[in-house]
């Protein structure tokens, strides 16, 4: 009888289960890793169709499509060997209790970050980025913000728990600087009274990627910055897998190559968020999502 040999296994399908086929581990502010892991599998702050509580295991099982390169196209390097990286699965919390949700995230985020891990998010609707916000802003102080999205997310009309408010409620609270920080792909209704630098899509896809770049970079500065990626700033052709899909977006491509152009920057956290699974087509939401994240364990890894 041949026994099996995960060790070797580059299968495309087997054993996804943590992300890029990472073993998963349930205690990771004891680990020895640099950057953590985490999916948080809720969307009762949506405002349309749910299902991103999904989002965490799509995005996991199809990247079993991205484990067997071991240096990811085009970088030059295996970012495993520079970083040390864990899964350490899905945030447990009281499920039906919004407040809940958002105290163990923080309490988790803050353990993490205390013990001098970094955090790449799965959601999960965007109303997670708040409170990641809240534990990033007690460790990193007020940071620049670099928001990649369809929606603006700074509407004041929503309640507490609302994936359209997270970017009305975190200048408020003090945990980011509207005047550092930057909103890439937008094509709903926003306003320039709420502080942000907005490359809306129609001027965003005008614009060539070094353009973009050089935008980003001249607004964030040297500031300490999160990265939050709503998976719905890809056009529906390349993410047709999320609950509020707007057409007119970027391609998938402009979007790698403006994220690996960020890789200088002095990025403390990032989540990518919005993909339900429920409402793809051929798992391609949650490959680009897949994709995003492994682009943000490169970034981490660059300065390695």
């Amino acid at each position: 009888m041949q026994t099996l040999n995960h060790a070797h296994d580059i299968s495309l399908v087997s054993n996804a289960f943590g992300f890029l086929r990472l073993p998963l581990n349930f205690d990771p502010y004891s680990s020895d890793a640099d950057v953590v892991i985490t999916g948080v599998p809720f969307d009762m702050a949506t405002s349309g169709r749910s299902g991103a509580r999904f989002g965490p295991n799509a995005i996991r099982q199809v990247s079993t499509q991205l484990a067997w390169e071991t240096k990811r196209y085009p970088w030059q390097y295996n970012a495993l060997e520079k970083i040390k990286v864990c899964d350490c699965g899905d945030l447990v919390y009281a499920f039906g209790d919004n407040q809940d949700m958002a105290d163990k995230l923080q309490e988790h985020a803050l353990k993490l970050l205390k013990a001098g891990k970094r955090m790449i998010t799965f959601g999960g609707d965007h109303f997670i980025t708040l409170p990641l916000l809240r534990a990033h802003e007690k460790v990193f102080g007020k940071m620049a913000l670099i928001h990649f999205d369809a929606h603006s997310d700074t509407y004041s009309n929503g309640s507490a728990f609302d994936h359209g408010t997270p970017f009305y409620h975190a200048p408020k609270e003090g945990l980011i600087d509207v005047s550092k920080s930057i909103q890439i792909g937008i094509r709903t209704e926003f306003s320039v009274k709420d502080g942000f630098e907005v490359l809306d899509a129609g001027l965003a896809n005008d614009m060539s990627v070094e353009e973009i770049s050089i935008a980003i970079h001249k607004r964030v500065g040297g500031c300490k910055c999160y990265l939050t990626f709503d998976i719905d700033c890809l056009d529906p052709a390349f993410a047709p897998g999320t609950g509020t899909p707007v057409v007119g977006g970027l391609s998938s491509d402009k979007i790698m190559k403006i994220l690996r152009s960020l890789k200088d920057l002095d990025i403390v956290g990032m989540d990518v968020v919005e993909v339900a699974p429920a409402y793809d087509h051929a798992e391609i939401t949650a490959l680009a999502a897949a994709s995003i994240a492994t682009e943000m364990l490169y970034i981490n890894a660059y300065k390695k």
